[in-house]
């Protein structure tokens, strides 16, 4: 290949015979002198060994011979030059080529190698081959490396040594030696031809970019070598890495054409470093939404602190990180931090804690507790300098100063570092825990955040936590949960699944299995829909644990379609300041329905729903538990729902609008109904028929309304003679206030069917 003919470029320079004056005593620049009418030189037409050469007799201590002419240089050309030489007499010389290296402005590049390598004359008329390589890259076999800064050159040879001695120099050859690297039709360009050293010294980052330039619809080749880049690069054509590159922490390297792992973990040299930039890349620029974790394992030797990569505190546009596992390499990096201090609460600052010890070494996302501390709050923020933390929750029964423990986990993804960030998405990822790391920490403030298809695989401490309102809007969809505890009974398992803190999640279509909770939930407005979650275990008469716990009153959820299997549902108010209820929406907005619920060994104390209440006063107004199937297999329960009165009761006298309907109970002593409808038969005349409802009316509840009488049959008298009497009923009777009486005006014995609810549905 020879680009003087396929390219149009004049590479070759004049033959002597067209002329002495076309050749340079110096370095070739016009108006510097030439051979032409000089003493020591002359045109020899005739030689044995050269068809028309150069005789010079060597008069100073390197003689220069240059051509005039401006021979081109392009990134990525390669060229070789030759001179054939003999010494006719005197002291021997050496002899090399040489050029003048010149930018497009004629200026000297002094970067570039200038002068080959230097052959010893060592017999007179023995004719010697001189060549050297030129060329932009920094190649294996390149004698003169010039880099992209020239744009043509003055070629020629120098003769060193002694002066006198008598040499017949050839023609100058010069010929396109690309094809020694590659060839044009090749679909790539190397960044060694356009500079790059792969040293791991010299900062490569101009000669990536000048490849990236030149590609056009040919890819990048980042030869085998370490590139140092001292600053950002992008590129916008496709790359292929042979070698590998390093950079400081806070530089990018933005793969636009090729964002996945697989280019990530070549460019960087292993999988891990690899998906550490590839996500400082993927927070940067808009070309790619999504990182293709190429369905690899990346084992990672501590957290990934998503915020610190990038340089970020708020992002706000859509992010997908898919398909790849990602998995804690075991190391000191994933030790929980354990501090103890002391600290103030007041319910004037229900998110603050105050006057705390100890504070620089609590960090942001600890998880606390104590007394009068709820399930699940988090530092979500540090102030040093106030000696105050900000709280993802209030705390229940904490005032006063007292002593908490803080617990910071560790996650292999850790988004704490946002302070807002919105609209990323996990997405086909196993979060390889090991028992060594939690899955996922949340930012401090975000929304509409996407976790879907993914598994948690033995999680250490925690699968998903929110320290924050990062979880508003948070989508968790056909992902597996698997506990680290499978083995441990339901009572001491300490790992939870998720919690939430804001409004409307959507749980959907989840399976997961022996966790202490599936989900501690507080705000309102959640969607728990066809999850499979189970948390039994091998103990005989085993005790059972919350699955789902709402810790807002006002619940506003839904609970539908899911598979509860050996653990219940709980509603508390334990991230409420002041529990007492004080003119407040209590407990309210909860629809349990279509579920399956089933136990397996658990005790006859079992109960499937649970209210707990963490001060007196509250009732329940707005409850719906219809189309659900509740079984036990090996033993039975007495009843599916209770009030654990541990902190204290509800107040059954301003319950509303509560329904228990259409469910169905296998092994169940006592079914739960509401508005239930009652058939009492009255053997012996009586004014006053005692119906007893109680046992029927959920969570213990008094017989408050009377929604429906009907006789069924004729109503007698003592003479068994039909009465057309209307009767009246008195509600909340006995000593439970849990029984009706049927008042009529005669004594009278028959049957009749009453509608009796534990609520007023007004």
């Amino acid at each position: 290949m020879n680009k003087a003919v396929t390219d149009g470029l004049v590479l070759m320079p004049p033959a002597f015979e067209a002329g002495l004056n076309l050749w340079s005593r110096e370095d070739g620049l016009p108006g510097q002198g030439s051979w032409a009418n000089q003493p020591n030189a002359a045109f020899v037409p005739a030689d044995q060994d050269f068809s028309g050469c150069l005789e010079v007799q060597k008069t100073t201590a390197t003689l220069k011979l240059r051509s005039f002419q401006q021979i081109p240089c392009r990134p990525g050309m390669y060229l070789r030059v030759t001179a054939r030489v003999k010494c006719l007499s005197g002291p021997f010389p050496s002899v090399r080529i040489a050029a003048f290296a010149a930018a497009a402005n004629g200026a000297n590049v002094p970067t570039a190698v200038q002068i080959g390598p230097t052959v010893a004359l060592d017999q007179y008329g023995e004719v010697v081959t001189v060549q050297a390589l030129v060329g932009s890259g920094n190649r294996s076999g390149v004698d003169m490396v010039w880099g992209t800064a020239p744009a043509y050159g003055h070629f020629g040879i120098d003769l060193t040594g002694p002066t006198g001695a008598v040499v017949r120099i050839d023609d100058i050859t010069i010929e396109d030696a690309t094809d020694v690297f590659h060839r044009n039709m090749m679909t790539w360009v190397d960044v060694r031809d356009y500079g790059a050293r792969g040293d791991g010294i010299t900062d490569d980052t101009a000669a990536f970019e000048a490849a990236d330039a030149a590609a056009g619809q040919r890819s990048v080749l980042v030869s085998a070598g370490t590139y140092r880049l001292a600053g950002n690069v992008t590129f916008e054509s496709d790359v292929r890495f042979e070698g590998t590159v390093t950079m400081p922490p806070e530089i990018r390297l933005t793969c636009t054409r090729n964002f996945d792992l697989n280019t990530y973990a070549a460019a960087f040299g292993g999988e891990e470093a690899g998906f550490r930039k590839a996500v400082q890349a993927l927070f940067f620029f808009t070309d790619h939404v999504e990182l293709d974790l190429s369905g690899r394992r990346i084992a990672l030797s501590a957290p990934v602190d998503m915020a610190a990569l990038s340089g970020l505190m708020t992002f706000n546009q859509r992010r997908v990180i898919r398909n790849g596992q990602l998995e804690a390499a075991a190391g000191p990096a994933w030790d929980t931090t354990t501090v103890t201090s002391v600290a103030t609460y007041s319910v004037a600052q229900p998110e603050t804690l105050t006057g705390v010890a100890n504070i620089a070494n609590i960090p942001v996302g600890a998880r606390i507790s104590g007394t009068g501390v709820g399930r699940e709050v988090y530092v979500r923020a540090v102030n040093v300098a106030a000696g105050s933390l900000t709280l993802s929750m209030p705390l229940f029964a904490a005032a006063g100063t007292r002593t908490f423990t803080f617990q910071r986990y560790r996650y292999l993804v850790d988004l704490s570092g946002f302070e807002n960030l919105s609209r990323l998405e996990f997405r086909e990822i196993e979060f390889g825990c090991a028992g060594t790391a939690s899955g996922l920490i949340l930012p401090r403030v975000g929304i509409a955040l996407r976790v879907d298809n993914c598994v948690f695989n033995r999680p250490r401490d925690r699968g998903i936590t929110s320290i924050g309102s990062g979880c508003q809007g948070l989508m968790v969809d056909l992902c597996q949960f698997l506990s680290n505890e499978q083995d441990v009974p339901a009572q001491n398992r300490t790992t939870i699944a998720l919690n939430v803190n804001a409004n409307d999640a959507k749980l959907r279509e989840n399976r997961i299995v022996r966790f202490a909770h599936f989900a501690v939930l507080g705000g309102s407005g959640h969607l728990v829909v066809a999850n499979h979650f189970f948390q039994g275990d091998d103990q005989v008469a085993g005790l059972r644990r919350a699955g789902l716990i709402f810790t807002s009153t006002h619940a506003r959820s839904v609970v539908t379609g899911n598979y509860i299997d050996n653990c219940f549902v709980e509603w508390s108010n334990e991230h409420d300041p002041e529990p007492d209820f004080s003119n407040e929406l209590s407990f309210g907005g909860l629809t349990i329905s279509g579920n399956i619920f089933m136990a397996i060994d658990v005790s006859s104390a079992f109960r499937w729903i649970v209210v707990t209440p963490r001060g007196p006063g509250h009732f329940i107004n707005g409850l719906v538990v219809t189309d659900n199937a509740f079984r036990v297999v090996n033993g039975s329960v007495e009843r599916v729902e209770m009030v654990d009165d541990t902190f204290a009761t509800l107040d059954f006298g301003r319950m509303r609008n509560i329904t228990f309907d259409a469910n169905a109970f296998h092994s169940v002593s006592q079914i739960t109904v509401s508005p239930v409808i009652i058939e009492h038969s009255q053997t012996t005349a009586s004014d006053t028929w005692v119906v007893s409802p109680g046992p029927f009316l959920p969570f213990g509840g008094r017989a408050r309304v009377v929604s429906g009488l009907v006789p069924e049959g004729p109503v007698q008298n003592a003479a068994n003679v039909a009465q057309y009497v209307q009767p009246h009923v008195l509600v909340e009777q006995g000593s439970a206030r849990n029984q009706v009486h049927v008042r009529w005006p005669t004594p009278v014995r028959g049957r009749v069917l009453l509608t009796v609810r534990a609520d007023n549905p007004t």
